[in-house]
């Protein structure tokens, strides 16, 4: 599954969703320099001059001057949002994972929690145990029949994606399934926090068919999660 961004820690503290927002997928790559930050607790907002002008971005909180080059990757544009801790809002902002490989962009990552699925390979993670337990590939092959239903799922977590729409998104694998049919693959969305490379025991509903708007449709996914202790 492909999936789009951004940043957080919990923002449901510190940004608020207005009424009439709507989002829009923009370019997947915004390049621009740097011409103004503002940190928060889980975000830098980056006044951004681009080929198309200037534009306002968010990434996970990284330590970026004024005057830096950066590139933010699988950009989705937010409008008329309004952020609790800057107390302001935006006609328009895109969010995004900050690129990179040097140590800024390690650093970057580290903070945001942000990762591409660099440890999908080699997965192997045991089963969970009782009668809600199901491995990665039963849920996505099996979504029909486990539609609406709770599901306690042990996997690794290979993508995490912060705080999108007030929720923590998380692309789980566990060894099972396929590439060939995404049956390896589950994303699952949670207000719980976790990080790539964690192996986690989460429980949720199996939902099917979601639509998400923007082009962003799922034929199955896992909502409502929790992450078990």
């Amino acid at each position: 599954m492909k999936f789009f961004v951004a940043v957080f820690m919990l923002l449901c503290a510190s940004v608020g969703w207005s009424a009439d927002q709507a989002a829009a997928r923009a370019a997947a790559v915004l390049k621009g320099e740097v011409l103004e930050v503002k940190d928060v607790d889980a975000y830098t907002y980056l006044r951004l001059k681009t080929a198309d002008g200037e534009m306002w971005a968010a990434v996970g909180r990284a330590p970026l001057k004024k005057g830096a080059k950066v590139t933010i990757e699988d950009v989705m544009v937010m409008n008329n949002f309004e952020s609790k801790a800057l107390k302001r809002s935006f006609p328009k902002i895109a969010f995004g994972n900050l690129a990179g490989t040097g140590a800024a962009g390690g650093m970057a990552a580290a903070h945001s929690g942000v990762a591409k699925a660099d440890h999908a390979g080699d997965v192997k993670v045991s089963k969970a145990g009782g009668p809600d337990a199901r491995t990665v590939a039963e849920v996505v092959t099996k979504s029909g029949e486990l539609k609406d239903k709770t599901v306690l799922i042990r996997a690794k977590v290979v993508k995490y994606s912060p705080m999108i729409m007030g929720k923590n998104w998380i692309h789980l694998r566990d060894g099972s399934g396929s590439a060939a049919d995404n049956s390896n693959d589950l994303l699952v969305t949670t207000t719980d926090q976790t990080k790539v490379g964690d192996v986690v025991v989460v429980k949720g509903v199996v939902r099917t068919d979601k639509d998400f708007g923007s082009g962003y449709a799922y034929k199955v996914l896992v909502e409502e999660a929790r992450l078990q202790q």
